[in-house]
């Protein structure tokens, strides 16, 4: 496919053929459907998951990868509940899950960690903007290098953890990184 075919995504910013803009669009579609009317916590990883299956708001999938992560530290249940009734248990919460790429990238792609910090003011913008919260929850570790500017930042809101680095920063957080999440999550100053 030509240059001339390929658009920029707005969820990422890479150039993009018709299939990655028709993913990034029913990924956008299943997340409206469970965005929060008032937004209370904005969890902001780095980079959205590869796979479907670990995207927390697929309907169909199964919950694994980051989708149980975040479930698990919000301490969702999902034993013998409908897909529907997880996504809205954790939309009454007030919680909504995003990335600063919203669209995949590879594990080992090089730019990886440029293309974050090249589509930073875009998602800035679209949480000052758009998505209102209360505050944000800085998760994953994709965000670590970016977490002081992000701090900088005018959002609006309170940026946590209000020291360095992130929560949950890997896809096997230890019980103290889920613990310092929860404790900022119910309101406790981290």
């Amino acid at each position: 496919m030509t240059d001339s075919m390929l658009l920029t995504c707005d969820g990422c910013g890479q150039l993009a053929d018709p299939e990655h803009i028709a993913r990034r669009l029913r990924r956008l579609e299943w997340t409206t459907r469970f965005r929060p009317l008032h937004i209370q916590t904005l969890l902001l990883g780095g980079i959205s998951p590869r796979n479907d299956d670990e995207f927390l708001y697929n309907p169909d999938a199964s919950i694994k990868g980051e989708a149980r992560v975040v479930l698990d530290a919000v301490r969702i249940s999902t034993e013998g509940k409908s897909r529907e009734a997880v996504l809205t248990e954790f939309q009454k919460l007030g919680l909504m899950l995003t990335h600063v790429l919203e669209c995949p990238v590879e594990d080992n792609a090089p730019g990886r960690r440029e293309a974050i910090e090249k589509h930073l003011l875009a998602a800035v913008a679209r949480i000052r903007r758009s998505l209102k919260p209360k505050r944000v929850l800085l998760l994953s570790a994709d965000l670590d290098h970016l977490a002081d500017q992000l701090r900088r930042t005018d959002l609006g809101c309170p940026i946590l953890p209000d020291s360095a680095g992130t929560f949950l920063p890997s896809p096997t957080p230890r019980e103290a990184e889920v613990q310092a999440f929860r404790a900022a999550l119910e309101g406790v100053h981290v």
